[in-house]
């Protein structure tokens, strides 16, 4: 009796194994042959879509310049490494012309701390940086003692290559370099020149510079100063937030050359270009040699293509 129940345990396991068996092949078959007509079973795997390129910015790199004159170079600040690159040259000097206006703003503001600036002294600010303007930018540079003015200038923003002009202290001629220029963009930038009261004020200001190279656009005491470092920036830079611009720029009879300098101060870097060259060559001269080296530090460059990762093909 005993044996007869065990057969019949073992028909009734291996019946029932057969019925759970036969759906599981099934599928599995079923699975290896959704290739559909004799595939052999593999199918592709689908190419992962292209990695974009990271949003453009300016880094250092190599600067190739056909210029002609007695004095040029560049600085370029990364700041968020604090890393400085640039000419070989970049810490020789240049008269500061009209660039130094916005520290010369800058430091007569941080010392109001809270005290709003009379309506007289914030427009005198406000054409100093916008419209170049040289007496207003004088105001306020008697208003802050004058050579202590520039003396601030070299302490608080570390400057180790600026020279104040020796005779009467006159802020245009202060002799800086790149260097040093983009150290005191990035001392306006990050607040120590203005305070934390005014440096969204004065960022604001120098984003709104006015004006052309054109003769239309230059006067005795004031000229427009909207060109150079921003005319090199692509779109895809110019609509990451706004770019803070300073130009110096002054033809000396002295030596009959131009005293050109571009400064740019974003929240990634601040680039400045400095140079002197022959009357002859004009204003819009230097303004494109600025743009030049801007668009050549320009990374990743517009339309560079879109980087696909390779994966191998194999089977599901």
């Amino acid at each position: 009796m005993r044996s007869r129940v065990t057969l019949v345990l073992a028909i009734t396991a291996v019946v029932l194994g057969g019925v759970l068996l036969v759906p599981t092949a099934y599928a599995r078959l079923a699975s290896d042959d959704s290739g559909g007509g004799g595939g052999g079973g593999t199918s592709s795997v689908a190419a992962p879509a292209p990695t974009p390129p990271p949003p453009p910015t300016l880094a250092a790199g190599p600067v190739s310049v056909s210029f002609k004159g007695a004095f040029f170079s560049w600085a370029l600040l990364d700041r968020k490494t604090g890393k400085i690159a640039g000419s070989p040259n970049m810490t020789a000097t240049n008269s500061t012309e009209s660039m130094i206006k916005a520290w010369i703003v800058s430091d007569y503001l941080r010392q109001l701390g809270d005290k709003e600036p009379s309506a007289e002294r914030k427009k005198q600010a406000s054409a100093a940086i916008r419209n170049s303007n040289d007496d207003a930018a004088e105001s306020l540079y008697n208003a802050g003692g004058r050579r202590p003015v520039l003396t601030r200038l070299i302490k608080m923003c570390k400057l180790t290559d600026t020279k104040i002009e020796s005779s009467k202290a006159r802020w245009a001629y202060t002799q800086m370099s790149p260097r040093d220029a983009v150290r005191m963009g990035d001392c306006i930038a990050d607040g120590v020149a203005a305070g934390p009261n005014w440096t969204k004020w004065v960022l604001s200001e120098m984003s709104k510079v006015q004006g052309t190279t054109a003769d239309k656009d230059q006067q005795l005491k004031q000229g427009g100063g909207r060109w150079g470092i921003i005319d090199g920036l692509p779109t895809q830079i110019k609509t990451q937030g706004p770019i803070s611009i300073k130009n110096g720029w002054t033809m000396l009879w002295a030596d009959v050359q131009w005293h050109l300098n571009c400064l740019a101060v974003t929240d990634k870097w601040t680039l400045a270009v400095m140079m002197r060259y022959p009357q002859k060559n004009g204003l819009d001269y230097g303004a494109k040699v600025c743009a030049s080296v801007a668009t050549q530090l320009v990374t990743p460059q517009p339309g560079a293509a879109l980087k696909v990762p390779q994966q191998p093909v194999g089977k599901l």
